[in-house]
């Protein structure tokens, strides 16, 4: 198809290729006192993408995305939003509360009536697959996930911003979250999704900044960050002896532990290079697997723990 550039994520999806930034970050600085959220965060969103904001707790990341959102109001920088916050800005933050009582239908018919030009909320309730006479509190959480997102979208936004979508939900309700977030992006909104699950980054996401401290270290598809990270392969084992050592190979991207299992990722021959430092007699467990989107955030973060 003319005109048109592949996205990254595993499903075939494309943005226009005359695609213009819908969202501009630049310098953000957020302080409360003398505490700083946001050190220095600048990143652009362009139209019809998802556009993932990943990090550890506390990295920033919230505060971020309520700054963009009018919800918080800089300390310094500039934030440039094509679309009016007020009525084209939809958000979905980390906790849905309504009244126990409400139901679905009263909840969307409600901020249905917050616009002047609304989309359809009884469409939006058969998208997110809830029932109206449901009340509140007796919705599942990935229900009232569902439930929020929906109510993010009843303005018909052009932009939706959501916050640890899903957090604390099991297995099966996140993937019908993830399919309604997809099907959001279909949609034509721009969707900017706050997380940090990496396998939901890369389900979703076409690009992704990664947060630490509050600044960025990185912006690139999922499969840009893997290839920063050194790409190729991931060796997992333990071992009684010394691993610093292996941080001086020029095939290894980085030493990391999980626990009391040691990960190296790298590139070339890899097992043969460590097995030079480390013979196999002082290895246990060893397996080797590709090199993963947690590996490449725990490499840009130089941290020594799972996300």
């Amino acid at each position: 198809m003319p005109g048109l550039q592949p996205h990254s994520g595993r499903a075939a999806r494309f943005l226009p290729s005359w695609s213009m930034a819908i969202i501009t970050v630049d310098h953000l600085r957020r302080t409360y006192g003398a505490r700083v959220a946001v050190e220095d965060v600048s990143f652009s969103v362009e139209e019809g993408e998802i556009f993932g904001i990943v990090g550890r707790n506390g990295a920033g990341k919230t505060t971020t995305v309520e700054c963009v959102a009018g919800l918080r109001t800089p300390t310094s920088g500039r934030i440039e939003v094509d679309a009016d916050l007020k009525e084209q800005v939809g958000v979905q933050l980390q906790d849905c509360s309504l009244p126990d009582k409400i139901r679905v239908g009263e909840a969307l018919s409600l901020y249905a009536s917050f616009y002047s030009r609304p989309a359809d909320w009884r469409d939006l309730l058969g998208e997110a697959g809830l029932d109206p006479r449901t009340p509140f509190a007796k919705l599942s959480g990935g229900q009232r996930q569902r439930l929020s997102v929906a109510l993010a979208l009843v303005g018909d936004p052009r932009i939706a911003i959501l916050d640890e979508l899903t957090t604390g939900l099991d297995p099966q309700a996140r993937r019908e979250t993830w399919d309604l977030v997809a099907r959001i992006r279909d949609r034509g909104v721009t969707v900017v999704l706050v997380t940090h699950f990496m396998d939901e980054v890369e389900r979703l996401c076409d690009r992704v900044a990664v947060i630490a401290e509050g600044r960025v270290l990185a912006v690139d598809t999922p499969a840009g960050l893997i290839d920063r990270a050194g790409g190729g392969r991931r060796l997992t084992f333990r071992t009684d002896g010394p691993v610093e050592a292996l941080r001086a190979l020029p095939e290894v991207a980085s030493v990391t532990t999980e626990g009391d299992t040691v990960v190296v990722t790298g590139t070339g021959d890899l097992l043969g290079a460590v097995l030079a430092v480390l013979p196999a007699s002082r290895l246990s467990d060893l397996a080797v697997q590709r090199t993963t989107l947690d590996d490449a955030f725990l490499t840009l973060t130089g941290a020594h723990a799972a996300v």
